[in-house]
This record gives C-alpha cells, structure tokens and sequence, in this order.
C-alpha cells in the first residue's frame, strides 16, 4: 500500500467515489464521483434529502461497504486497498461510532459498555478510562445502570462516551438526536462538540437538522447521489 496519494495525508478523503447497487429495474447509482477531503479536528455535517445517499456514503468513509469505483482514505490508510480484516482493524484503530438507535450492549452496564472497545483495543487501564470520560458526559454516578435502567438521552450519552472513549481518529455520527426530544438533543450534541474540541477528533456528521449543521465547521451536501455544496463556516 502507497501512502503517496495526496488523499493521504488528510484524515479523511473521498475520490471519485462511485456506488451502484443492483436492482430489479436494474442497475442504481446511489453515489456519483464524490470527492473531498477532511482534515484533522474538522467537523463536518452531511447534509441533504432523504435518498440522497448520506448513510451509504458514511459507511463507505467508515470502511463499512466498498465503492464500486474510487477511493477511500482514512487515517493514511487506503481502506479501498485492503480486505475485509484490515478494513475492520482500520476502524477499531481509528473510527467512533454514534448512532440513532444507540446500540449499547444490554447485558453490560454503562461502565461496561464504555471499556469494551478499550479492552478490544487492548487499552491500558480501562475502567479508569471509561470511568473518566463518563464523568465528561455527567454519567459518574449512573455507570452501573444497564441500558434499560437509562433514559434516551442517557443511553445517547453513554454512546459518545463509548465512542470518545478510544480516542478515534474520526467520530461518524449518524442522526445522533433523532430519537430524542429537541431539548434533549441539544445537550447530547453540546456534549459532542465539546469532546470533539478538547480530543482534536475529526466528526462527521450526518443530520437533517439545518441548525445542527450550521455549528459544523463545513457542510457537504448531497443531493441524488451527487455532491453538489461544499461549504464552510464563515469565521
């Protein structure tokens, strides 16, 4: 693998990144010669309809699915350039998730659900990790509450906490809000931001909320498979 693209030396870069599926009414582009790049500590929302291809372009980014033509950069690393094993080695060195749907493990409390991608990542000390970073969300005196025992705003905050808590290079957070209420919401992505800040992770960030967007330092926009913004913050 050559790291002499100059892809390589943004945290993050999409080039010429193309995917079509195969359907009954045959084949669909879902994403058309998309190209960019981020760079370290940046936070980018995505932004566009419903069908515009955002999800499918994170998961691309993150290593979860390949294009069908282009390239993915993450980290220095060319994801499109290794098999399924190196991708997911990529992605428990480099990337945080944050979900709409949460995915804590319900069988492990809150504690528990943090320290396990730092026990995978064969961190030291992870209860001490983990313990820190839930008192950064304000979760010290719940972290042996089990999911069901959690609100969703809790259950969210124990989610960032998981995903901060290895140090990523890259946080993806796909509607983080969406299943919770406006007031809610703000606090969890208060909370985002600030850990983005104080760790220097690059967040991606994809939303339907316009305001959300906007406390992005720049929004790419989607529309029909096709990049067609790329606009940054004015200072």
């Amino acid at each position: 693998m050559s790291n002499n693209s100059p892809a390589a030396a943004a945290v993050l870069a999409a080039v010429n990144v193309t995917k079509v599926v195969t359907s009954p009414e045959g084949d669909l582009t879902i994403l058309s010669d998309i190209s960019f790049s981020v760079e370290k500590g940046a936070s980018i929302a995505v932004v566009g309809p419903s069908g515009a291809g955002k999800s499918t372009l994170l998961a691309l980014l993150a290593g979860l699915d390949l294009p069908t033509s282009g390239k993915v950069w993450l980290d220095g690393h060319c994801l499109t350039d290794l098999d399924e094993d190196g991708r997911a080695a990529a992605r428990a060195r480099s990337v945080g998730f944050v979900f709409q749907a949460f995915h804590l493990v319900p069988s492990l409390n809150a504690l528990e659900n943090v320290m396990l991608p730092l026990e995978l990542a064969d961190k030291d000390a992870p209860r001490d990790r983990a313990m820190t970073i839930l008192a950064q969300v304000g979760l010290q005196d719940r972290w042996s509450h089990y999911p069901a025992q959690l609100s969703g705003g809790e259950k969210q905050r124990v989610a960032i906490a998981r995903a901060f808590a290895a140090e990523p290079a890259v946080l993806f957070a796909d509607e983080p809000t969406g299943n919770l209420d406006a007031r809610t919401g703000d606090k969890i992505m208060n909370i985002m931001f600030e850990l983005n800040n104080n760790r220097s992770t690059t967040l991606v960030l994809v939303t339907h909320d316009t305001t959300l967007a906007e406390r992005c330092d720049r929004e790419i926009g989607l529309d029909a498979g096709l990049l067609v913004t790329d606009s940054r913050a004015v200072a």
